[in-house]
């Protein structure tokens, strides 16, 4: 039978177990935690690449007062703007029309001048290619739809070329490749100034790809861009 005083004392025993093991148990991860030494470092991939897709439109503007012929001008415009195209190039299933966009000036308002047309219209021709040089070259003549006749706008947000690159998976590996090559001879400089070596990798993040225009005058050279995250374990 265990007597109050037994009790006591094994409990008081059992209580300074609990608190040396807790002890050595801390020590231990302090420890561990000592030994692990690491360093975060980036590694930048960039590229100028062409871009191998263009999405082209090419928008104009008419006028008339009688609707009929307005929408017969619009047509024949149409026809004058796919037939430059196909002079230069591109094939039918590269050329898509929209519908015109039509606005009749008397409808709902006036603006108090009769003698301005009744109607304005719009078109818009896009050419949508992987012949981006062709493009780019076709852009350059554009003039010659204005000499017969035809407004075409080229500042309007609908109505700009946009560019594209879509071959990223074709160039992600080695661009992944070359940014952890980058981060690794930063983690040796930082390992070299500390007396240490880099060790393995303890943990690494790809980053997010960008694609934008390398400047605003040549938005057909897309820079593609990676940033590689990688920890590094060090050691003496």
């Amino acid at each position: 039978m265990t007597t109050p005083n037994t009790a006591w004392i094994l409990g008081a025993c059992f209580s300074f177990g609990l608190i040396a093991a807790s002890f050595t148990l801390g020590q231990q991860l302090m420890s561990i935690k000592s030994l692990e030494r690491t360093v975060q470092v980036k590694g930048l991939s960039e590229r100028d690449i062409a871009a191998d897709t263009v999405i082209w439109p090419i928008k104009f503007n008419d006028v008339g007062s009688d609707l009929p012929t307005l929408v017969s001008s619009i047509e024949r415009k149409n026809e004058q703007v796919i037939a430059f195209l196909k002079l230069h190039g591109f094939s039918p299933e590269e050329i898509s029309v929209s519908v015109p966009a039509i606005v009749d000036r008397q409808a709902g308002y006036h603006d108090g001048n009769p003698n301005q047309p009744r109607f304005t219209a719009s078109s818009i021709v896009t050419v949508y290619s992987t012949h981006v040089d062709m493009a780019h070259g076709a852009m350059q003549k554009l003039i010659e739809l204005s000499k017969n006749g035809i407004a075409i706008t080229g500042q309007d947000y609908d109505s700009r070329a946009e560019f594209l690159f879509t071959g990223l998976n074709s160039i992600k590996p080695a661009m992944i490749e070359e940014a952890t090559r980058n981060a690794r001879e930063v983690a040796e400089k930082f390992a070299a100034d500390s007396n240490s070596r880099v060790g393995k990798i303890k943990q690494a993040n790809q980053g997010q790809f960008t694609i934008g225009d390398r400047d605003s005058s040549t938005p057909h050279i897309k820079k593609v861009r990676v940033v590689a995250t990688v920890d590094y374990y060090l050691a003496d």
